[in-house]
């Protein structure tokens, strides 16, 4: 692999289908860090990482990996990828040992040691059938087998949906003594903002085949704000200003994208501050909002 700055770089990005679409997408992972990919369930996030992985064609846009195409450099991509699926792909009769001698024909730089090490931190059998295993082992083999032949970029789709804290946690210390490598990357998509807040350096909203939001995770949270005042007060703010509001019959939350600018246009008001996962709402809700007008 060449030198490069970015992990991923996604341009223009377009997949149709009857009803859904990606649609003119673009973002960055940048190297040595991790991106949580956010949005609900169907916003186009698993569609997306089957794009990066070509197990679809996308019908615009470019995709590269390591700086490298990720089509016409498939082979060399995927050598250094690893996948990691809500559901996991490998056979229930298999066990833990059939999947490390199946891998080690498969990726060049496989490292039985280490897959060895990883089945024994996460007190994995190695005889067992993998149907027989809990959602929480099977999620820890695929990362024991994902972690185990030199991949530098990571692609998790809801690796953490369904799992109990304790293993999520478990899951989440293991990712960021990955990027201790600093060549190493991940992009980290998930529903659940609390496993995202605790991790990313960055984030990207996707809502409905379409990006929202992306940038630096802290940048964007500080960026953001929530005015809580009277409903009569709505007025004095300006709608240029507004991401979205959430009305009662007397008062009013706003969300705000420029906390700076507004707190010296609208002194007199209370500013909250606020989280990945209001932001997500408030966003949400924007859209909703603009396609009832």
């Amino acid at each position: 692999m060449t030198d490069f700055e970015n992990a991923l770089e996604i341009r223009n990005l377009t997949k149709n289908y009857d009803g859904f679409s990606v649609d003119n997408i673009s973002f960055d992972v940048p190297k040595g860090s991790i991106m949580g990919f956010i949005g609900q369930n169907g916003a186009g996030k698993t569609t997306t990482i089957k794009l990066i992985l070509n197990i679809i064609t996308r019908d615009k846009g470019t995709i590269n990996v390591f700086g490298l195409d990720n089509i016409k450099n498939e082979q060399e991509i995927k050598n250094y990828i690893s996948a990691v699926f809500d559901d996991i792909p490998f056979h229930d009769d298999l066990t833990a040992k059939h999947i490390g001698i199946i891998l080690s024909d498969i990726f060049p730089e496989w490292n039985t040691a280490t897959y060895t090490n990883y089945l024994d931190r996460f007190s994995l059998p190695r005889n067992k059938h993998i149907g027989k295993f809990s959602k929480g082992m099977k999620m820890k083999l695929q990362i024991a087998a994902a972690l185990s032949h030199n991949a530098k970029l990571l692609i998790m789709d809801e690796a953490t949906s369904g799992l109990d804290p304790v293993v999520r946690n478990e899951i989440l210390d293991i990712f960021l003594e990955y990027l201790q490598d600093e060549s190493n990357s991940i992009l980290f998509s998930s529903h659940i903002t609390t496993d995202i807040e605790k991790i990313a350096d960055s984030i990207t909203f996707i809502d409905k085949g379409n990006i929202l939001l992306s940038g630096y995770k802290d940048d964007i949270v500080e960026n953001h704000a929530v005015i809580k005042c009277k409903k009569s007060d709505l007025e004095l703010i300006d709608k240029a200003d507004i991401v979205s509001s959430k009305l009662t019959d007397f008062n009013a939350e706003v969300m705000v994208f420029d906390k700076n600018k507004c707190l010296k246009k609208y002194s007199g008001l209370t500013f909250d501050n606020t989280n990945v996962e209001e932001i997500m709402l408030y966003y949400t809700m924007q859209r909703k909002n603009t396609k009832s007008v």
